[in-house]
Formats: C-alpha cells, sequence, structure tokens
C-alpha cells in the first residue's frame, strides 16, 4: 500500500529521516472499509486513530430519540476518531461509517505512544492535529449559535464541495442540526434564486 498521502500530511508539520519513516509505517495497518459498513460502533473499544487514504466517513451519534447527529465527514487526507474515548481508551460513544467505499491507515493507542517515546517529534505532530481539530470543533459551534441554517448549508459546501453530491438529505441535515425537509426548503430557495 502506498502511504506517500500520509507522509505528506506529516510533512505539513515535521520533517522525518527515513528510519523514523520507515519505523513510523511498520507501525500503521491497512484497513478497507466498504460503503455503509462501520469502522467504529458506539459502544466498541476505541482504540484506533484512522487516516484516510481513500474514501468518505461519517462520524455520528444517537440522541435521546435513536435519530442520528453527524459530526463529522472525514475525507482523504483526513484524521478520524472518537477523540476523547480514544486518548482515554473508553468504549466509543461515536460510530464511524464509510459514506464510500474507504481505505484508512490506522495507528493504535499503544502504538501510538511508543511512537512518541521512540520518535517525540510525534508528539508535535499530534499537538497540532489536535488544536487544529479543537478550533474547527470550537468554531463550528460558533456557528451553530449564530449563523442562519442557509449559512450553514453554505459553510458546508465550502467546507465539503467534493462530497455533498455523495452524501443523503438526512445526513447533510443532521450534520447541520435541522430536519430534511427544511434542507429541502433551502435547496428550493437557492434552486430559485432566492438566496445564494
Amino acid at each position: 500500500m502506498e502511504h506517500h498521502s500520509i507522509l505528506s500530511n506529516i510533512a505539513k508539520h515535521i520533517s522525518l529521516d527515513q528510519s523514523e519513516t520507515d519505523y513510523f509505517i511498520s507501525l500503521l495497518k491497512t484497513k478497507n472499509v466498504r460503503k455503509k459498513e462501520f469502522l467504529l460502533q458506539a459502544g466498541q473499544p476505541c482504540i484506533v486513530i484512522n487516516y484516510v487514504h481513500a474514501g468518505v466517513l461519517r462520524s455520528f451519534y444517537k440522541d435521546n430519540n435513536a435519530d442520528e447527529v453527524t459530526i463529522m465527514f472525514a475525507v482523504a487526507d483526513w484524521w478520524i476518531t472518537d477523540m476523547p474515548c480514544f486518548i482515554n481508551q473508553n468504549s466509543a460513544m461515536t460510530s464511524i461509517e464509510a459514506i464510500d467505499d474507504s481505505t484508512v491507515f490506522q495507528l493504535t493507542k499503544e502504538d501510538l505512544d511508543i511512537l512518541y517515546a521512540r520518535v517525540p517529534k510525534f508528539e508535535r505532530f499530534f499537538r497540532i492535529l489536535m488544536q487544529n481539530s479543537y478550533i474547527r470543533e470550537q468554531l463550528r459551534i460558533l456557528q451553530n449559535l449564530s449563523l442562519s441554517a442557509e449559512e450553514r448549508y453554505a459553510k458546508f459546501l465550502e467546507k465539503y464541495p467534493a462530497i455533498a453530491l455523495q452524501l443523503t438529505q438526512k445526513q447533510i441535515a443532521s450534520y447541520l442540526g435541522i430536519t430534511p425537509e427544511f434542507l429541502s426548503t433551502i435547496r428550493k430557495k437557492i434552486s430559485k434564486g432566492l438566496i445564494s
């Protein structure tokens, strides 16, 4: 399996020599997930962090009414896991499902801790990764509190232009925190030029 994509992702923040690169690659496991299959289900042990080599994944949880609430989508060159549960080695609170046939590179928490000890610069890489994730999620919360549904949909299309057509209306609506019916109304207004 070609590891160029994940090494390019890492090279954005740290430089590795050949022995460090070889060691890191030796820790990775490759997993293929078919469309609609789960990479992780709520209640299962969350022991890996996943780098998306190809495909699209969706992280979601079920609310008190058993409705799915989408937390995030992960496309190629993104990382995904149930972070609090991965870090604390608890059972997953969320599920991760393949929207399309996908390939991920996985790193276990145990191997990640060994990697930190053996190649300390990876602590910097994952610190930056987690900082960026925290910033992204805080901005999303603020947008959900301050922007209209129409504005949130426009931001969604900016953020995920390549996958918007692969997702169901229900999946997009659950990410935006609105009903599929309301999303349909927004789309109709856009198609009629009533909102841009």
